[in-house]
């Protein structure tokens, strides 16, 4: 979780009340595809770095800018993206870091926000063979918590999609929500029918918990397995002790 404390406000921001705590959820990562017989040396992979909402939800009323930072081997290896959906394309052979500065409009944040994600192109397991219909996919799941966010804030964020508002303060009045000129705008950043979409991972809250536990239940029966075996060693154990032992 990613709290951005460092967040200042400007005089023509309004009022900034207290006790308010609201977040993002995000997800960052990469989907790579292996080139097969179009694959030369330098170029077996043609993969696709990015960040977006946790429900592919447009994130341009937020974020302002994404700047990723390539490897040195790149040409221009600093890209600049200035509008969703917050995502670069390449090829490549290699797998390096790649360092992602997001730039929030002056409602939100004044201070831009470091992520940095190591580029995937290869299967984790190394007796997985490499398909060009199925690629890597490699994606985590955060949160960008902003307290005390100013009323323009609010007024920008109210009713959206993207954000998680927790129970409010009482007697806090809300600011009127900013409303969307043009709905072809606001469905602009939707990766929702993004061509990658297929691959994009699921991050809920019901999903961790049935992670935590099919967790659980693995670290359980792993116990009951090895409680069996310091059983059958200590009855052997009881079993060839000689007499003068006892």
């Amino acid at each position: 979780m990613v709290k951005s404390d460092d967040c200042i406000d400007k005089k023509n921001l309004g009022k900034k009340p207290k006790d308010v705590e609201i977040s993002i959820p995000i997800v960052y990562g990469n989907i790579a595809f292996w080139l097969g017989k179009k694959a030369s040396e330098y170029h077996s992979h043609k993969w696709t770095v990015y960040v977006r909402g946790s429900t592919n939800e447009d994130l341009g009323p937020f974020i302002k800018r994404a700047v990723f930072q390539l490897h040195s081997s790149f040409n221009n290896p600093t890209r600049v993206v200035d509008s969703p959906p917050f995502e670069l394309s390449e090829s490549g052979w290699g797998e390096f870091e790649i360092a992602i500065t997001l730039h929030f409009h002056s409602e939100v944040c004044d201070k831009p926000l470091n992520l940095y994600h190591h580029l995937k192109l290869y299967p984790e397991d190394e007796n997985s063979s490499m398909s060009t219909k199925k690629p890597v996919v490699v994606e985590f799941y955060d949160e960008i918590v902003f307290p005390d966010p100013s009323e323009a804030f609010l007024a920008r964020a109210q009713g959206h999609p993207a954000v998680n508002f927790p129970r409010l303060p009482a007697g806090l009045t809300m600011p009127p929500p900013i409303p969307v000129e043009d709905a072809s705008k606001r469905r602009k950043g939707d990766t929702k029918d993004h061509s990658l979409g297929q691959w994009f991972m699921h991050f809920s809250e019901a999903d961790e918990l049935l992670q935590l536990a099919a967790a659980r239940q693995q670290v359980q029966a792993h116990i009951a397995k090895l409680k069996r075996q310091i059983s059958l060693i200590d009855g052997q154990h009881q079993h060839f002790k000689s007499p003068s032992d006892q």
